[in-house]
C-alpha cells in the first residue's frame, strides 16, 4: 500500500495548494466547536403546494402488490442516498451536488415536516453516500472524502456541527472524474466502515490496471472508522452504488453497473454477494453477468471470479439496496432484498425505474427476483420519476428516493 498512499499524500497537498486552506480552518473551527459565522437562516424546501400536489397524482400510477399503498413522504431536490437516525428516525438525504438534505417528521404521521440543509458551513462535493453507524454517527462519502458528523440528528438544527475527516482523500486526484463519481457507504457488523469506488471508464485500458487495483478503484475498500488499516475488500466491481449486509450472516451484498454499448439486452445487471474478503467480480474481462467484453476477449480472466447471484434486465441500472428487516411487510418479504432500478438511458426501448425484491433463502443465497413497484415509466418511455435508493423507517415502512421528481416515497402495507 505505500505507492498509492504516497499518491494519496500528493493528491492531498495538491487540494491544499489549490486553495482548500479555508475550507480547512472552517473544519478546524468545527472540530474545537467554535462558530464559523454561517448564517443562522437554513436552506428549506417548501413540502406543500402545486409541485407537491403533481408527484402525488403522478403516484397514482404506481403498481404495488395487493395491501400496499404509497405517498410522498417528502419533497427533496436531487435526492439520492438515505440514511436513517437511529435514535430519531429523521433521513439524512445526499446528492450528487453540494447539499446533504435533512428531513424531519417532527409528529410522526409519516409525512416530513421539513427538509433543510444539513452542515451548510462545510463545502461538499457529490455528497452521495450516506450512512449511520449503530452509535449514531452520519457518514458522508464525497467523490473525494469521506467525513464523519458525531450527533448529526442533535446538531443539524444550526448550521454548525461537530465533524471528523476519517479520509481525506479516497482516489488519486488525477483519476477523480464526472463519470461514476457517486459512491455508497455502509458500516458492518465488524464495526468497519465499506465504501465503493466505481471506476471512471466504460472499460477501463490495461495501463490501469495497476493503480486501480491497489487503490480499490472498480472495487470496494474497508477501513475502521478512524481511517485507519484502509484494505481492498472486493474487485472486479464496475460501478456499485448500493450495497447492504445481510442481518442473518453478515455478508456484504452489492448491485453493479454493466458495461454500456454491447446491446440492448447485453450484459445484464447484477447483485452479488461477497462470501469472503478479497474475491474478484470479474470486471472489466466480464462486462456483466458472464458476458466478456470485446477489448479483453483475448486474455484470460480471473479463474476465481465471482458470478452474480441474481442477473438483471440490462441497462436498468440497479442502484441502492436494503435487506428488509421489518415485521410490517407479509413475510414472504421478511429478510429479503429491495433495490432500485435507475432506469436506462440510451436503451432503444427504456427500461428499469422501478423497485425489484429479491427473496433470500435460509442457507443466505438469493431466490428470483420479481418487480415490486412499477410505474415511474410510461409506455411512451417518458420517465415520471427515477428510483435511486430504499430505505427502512423503524416502523417497517419503506421509504426509495427519486432524483429526477426530486422526492422521497413512503411504501408501507396496509395489513
Amino acid at each position: 500500500m505505500k505507492g498509492i498512499r504516497a499518491v494519496l499524500l500528493a493528491s492531498v497537498m495538491v487540494a491544499v495548494s489549490g486553495g482548500a486552506f479555508g475550507q480547512a480552518d472552517n473544519i478546524k473551527k468545527l472540530q474545537d466547536f467554535k462558530v464559523t459565522g454561517t448564517s443562522l437562516q437554513l436552506e428549506t424546501v417548501p413540502q406543500g403546494g402545486d409541485y407537491a400536489d403533481q408527484i402525488r397524482t403522478n403516484l397514482q400510477q404506481v403498481k404495488l402488490p395487493p395491501g400496499f399503498r404509497i405517498g410522498l413522504y417528502a419533497v427533496v431536490p436531487d435526492a439520492r442516498h438515505m440514511a436513517v437516525g437511529p435514535s430519531t428516525g429523521m433521513v439524512f438525504v445526499g446528492t450528487r451536488k453540494t447539499q446533504v438534505w435533512a428531513v424531519t417528521d417532527r409528529n410522526k404521521d409519516r409525512v416530513a415536516d421539513e427538509v433543510k440543509v444539513f452542515a451548510p458551513s462545510v463545502d461538499l462535493k457529490v455528497p452521495n453516500g450516506v450512512c449511520f453507524s449503530k452509535d449514531g454517527f452520519l457518514h458522508v462519502v464525497e467523490h473525494n472524502r469521506l467525513l464523519v458528523f458525531p450527533a448529526a440528528e442533535f446538531f443539524y438544527e444550526g448550521p454548525d456541527t461537530a465533524i471528523g475527516v476519517v479520509a481525506e482523500t479516497l482516489i488519486p486526484a488525477a483519476e477523480e472524474s464526472f463519470n461514476h463519481g457517486a459512491r455508497a457507504c455502509r458500516v458492518g457488523p465488524d464495526n468497519k466502515l465499506y465504501v465503493t469506488l466505481g471506476q471512471p471508464f466504460n472499460v477501463p485500458p490495461p495501463e490501469k490496471a495497476a493503480l486501480y487495483g491497489e487503490a480499490g478503484i472498480g472495487g470496494i475498500i474497508r477501513m475502521a472508522r478512524d481511517g485507519t488499516g484502509r484494505e481492498v475488500f472486493a474487485r472486479g466491481i464496475r460501478n456499485s452504488v448500493g450495497m447492504d449486509f445481510n442481518p442473518a450472516n453478515g455478508e456484504l451484498w452489492f448491485t453493479d453497473n454493466q458495461v454500456d454499448g454491447m446491446g440492448d439486452d447485453t450484459p445484464p445487471g447484477e447483485l452479488n454477494r461477497i462470501t469472503a474478503a478479497g474475491q474478484h467480480f470479474g470486471f472489466p474481462w466480464y462486462g456483466g453477468g458472464t458476458v466478456r467484453t470485446t477489448e479483453y476477449k483475448d486474455s484470460d480472466p480471473p479463474a476465481d471470479a465471482v458470478p452474480p447471484v441474481v442477473e438483471t434486465d440490462a441497462h436498468a441500472a440497479d442502484l441502492g439496496m436494503v435487506f428488509y428487516t421489518g415485521k410490517t411487510f407479509p413475510e414472504q418479504y421478511r429478510g429479503g432484498v429491495f433495490s432500485a432500478q435507475h432506469g436506462s438511458w440510451n436503451r432503444t426501448t427504456p427500461v428499469g425505474a422501478r423497485i425489484m425484491f429479491t427473496p433470500v433463502k435460509p442457507d443466505g443465497s438469493a431466490g428470483a427476483t420479481e418487480v415490486f413497484a412499477e410505474g415511474w415509466l410510461a409506455d411512451t418511455g417518458e420517465y415520471f420519476g427515477r428510483p435511486v435508493d430504499v430505505a427502512q423507517l423503524p416502523d417497517g415502512s419503506l421509504l426509495v428516493s427519486d432524483d429526477f421528481a426530486g422526492a422521497i416515497y413512503r411504501i408501507w402495507h396496509e395489513g
